[in-house]
């Protein structure tokens, strides 16, 4: 039988040619620590909404209110740094209301994720329909909520999250590497990721196995709305502001690096390992043409390409092999 490489070997082999050519297209500028860095505020925010996507793409479902429960909850948090601070407030009281905002987010979205669970659940909502509609209305919600303008003017001391760094390491980079080792963790060592991986198998064989199919999609689109405040609150803190319609392309390439690194759209697969390597690959021709002053149609395009090659590389591989024993027969 001949060896096929894994999908995963095929995206380190990707992502290091990648940036390969990318160094060799910017000699001296990209392999610096300086875009390096830049790179580690960039994606960390499309990063979390991969994440996000990737959880109920698994169950066979999918996610599509993510950016707009992201915003939500960024904007409420903004609220509460804006209005709710007194002027005369010290660092210590500042860090009480901080870390407030930040509850408060993180609990708009799984209360978001929540709702889309029990739509799926307990309605019986396909979870495309069920989630496109709840886009809608935390969008709407985020419109009534600011009426229109962005909500700016957070304390010093939250923008740290969305600017600041740690031991010389950019601290949204921080923040997504412990979300994505949690999420690989709860992937690959608990029950409740054993459980995903049948729901998205075949949901009717999980149902006979016992397993308690509607309570752990409730469990996965809390997490999925949990994973989106996170970045959401990232997005305030890098920008300085939020707004009902920030992050609007994301979705769409969140859905992109999901699929690119590997997770099935049907159900039933996909590892953190393999987002990460897609997010980490599309960052960098991303980073690559940024330097090259190349304008974002083409990066778009990029991606697109990039999207192809890696699904229809497993079909080029089936189709080589098959043909090469009726070759070796002829001679």
């Amino acid at each position: 039988m001949p060896w096929r490489p894994s999908a995963t070997l095929r995206l380190l082999v990707l992502c290091i040619l990648l940036a390969t050519a990318m160094t060799l297209l910017n000699p001296g500028r990209f392999l610096t620590a300086r875009n390096l860095a830049s790179m580690g505020f960039q994606f960390p925010e499309l990063g979390l909404f991969a994440l996000a996507v990737s959880l109920s793409l698994i169950t066979g479902g999918i996610d599509l209110s993510v950016v707009s429960t992201a915003n939500l909850a960024g904007i409420l948090a903004a609220l509460v740094l804006t209005r709710m601070i007194p002027d005369t407030a010290g660092s210590g009281q500042v860090l009480g209301w901080v870390l407030a905002a930040g509850g408060l987010a993180l609990i708009i979205g799984a209360g978001g994720g929540l709702v889309n669970g029990l739509l799926i659940t307990r309605l019986g909502v396909t979870p495309i329909l069920a989630t496109l509609g709840t886009m809608q209305l935390y969008l709407g919600l985020a419109l009534v909520i600011t009426r229109g303008p962005a909500v700016s003017g957070c304390p010093e001391l939250f923008l740290k999250l969305g600017a600041g760094t740690l031991l010389g390491i950019p601290v949204p980079l921080l923040v997504f590497a412990i979300a994505a080792l949690g999420v690989a963790a709860v992937l690959g060592n608990t029950v409740f990721g054993l459980e995903l991986h049948l729901i998205g198998t075949s949901e009717k064989a999980a149902r006979f196995a016992g397993v308690p199919v509607d309570r752990a999609i409730v469990r996965t689109y809390v997490l999925s709305g949990l994973i989106a405040s996170l970045a959401g609150l990232l997005m305030v803190a890098r920008t300085n502001s939020a707004k009902a319609d920030y992050g609007a392309s994301y979705l769409l390439q969140a859905v992109l690096v999901a699929v690119l690194g590997g997770v099935d759209p049907r159900g039933g697969s996909g590892t953190v390992r393999g987002v990460v390597l897609a997010l980490l690959s599309l960052q960098f021709v991303s980073s690559g043409f940024s330097l090259l002053r190349w304008n974002q149609f083409t990066k778009e395009a990029a991606w697109g390409g990039l999207l192809l090659l890696v699904i229809t590389a497993p079909a080029l591989l089936r189709l080589s092999s098959r043909r090469r024993p009726s070759t070796d027969s002829r001679g």
